[in-house]
């Protein structure tokens, strides 16, 4: 064989050897990544992450490795992940779910503080996570409420059919976070597409406390000598 043809067959040999490593080495990292948001394991992640991994990495499904922490509340891999330089906080599901809106329905408040303070999104377009923290019903509801609107999250945010937080509080949520609602401003008498108020929605599960909220809370914004 000539010399300089099995020269530039060794290199072409070495190189797709190399290439194959480097796939097999990154297969590696992926498995290693996503089994370590599993296990909350923070220093597997920070060593890759170290390593030139990409923190940003879709799992097989689509789901992007932080969505996957928070959705298992996996906290110290969370915070991993976010002490990241190039992560991206504002991460959806397939059903258009943030990271953010997880927290806020389960009354996450330090998952929550972490991702508002690295750019999630407070007022993402549609259902927004005010809509699922006046949803929620553990206790630190209120507190995420107020978390929210301190950090500006619209009170009468608009959902794709046009329910508000309000609406959500009124059918859905605890009656603590209505008042703190109402108190903060939300608008009781808006209507969503089917022409349903917050009352509405009371009315329809029976909340009869919340129906005398709402409509208290009308009657007070009316100019006097109109009831």
């Amino acid at each position: 064989m000539n010399p300089h043809r099995r020269q530039c067959l060794l290199a072409l040999g070495a190189s797709a050897g190399l290439s194959l490593l480097g796939q097999s080495a990154h297969a590696g990292s992926f498995e290693d990544f996503f089994t370590a948001i599993r296990r909350n394991d923070a220093s597997t992640l920070q060593t890759l992450i170290r390593r030139g991994f990409d923190p940003n990495t879709v799992d097989e499904a689509g789901q992007p490795g932080l969505m996957m922490a928070v959705d298992l509340q996996s906290v110290r891999a969370v915070e991993a992940l976010l002490s990241a330089p190039n992560i991206q906080a504002e991460v959806r599901n397939k059903k258009g779910e943030s990271a953010l809106m997880l927290c806020a329905i389960r009354g996450d408040l330090a998952l929550a503080k972490l991702l508002i303070e690295h750019d999630a999104d407070v007022n993402k377009t549609g259902w927004t996570p005010l809509h699922y923290a006046a949803s929620g019903t553990t206790q630190n509801q209120v507190e995420m409420v107020r978390l929210l609107l301190d950090n500006s999250a619209y009170i009468d945010a608009a959902s794709p059919n046009g329910s508000t937080p309000l609406m959500m509080a009124a059918m859905y949520g605890r009656s603590d976070v209505l008042k703190v609602l109402i108190e903060e401003g939300a608008d009781a008498s808006l209507r969503n597409e089917k022409g349903l108020t917050a009352i509405d929605f009371a009315q329809q599960v029976g909340r009869t406390a919340n129906v005398e909220a709402i409509a208290s809370a009308l009657r007070a914004r009316q100019p006097k000598g109109t009831w």
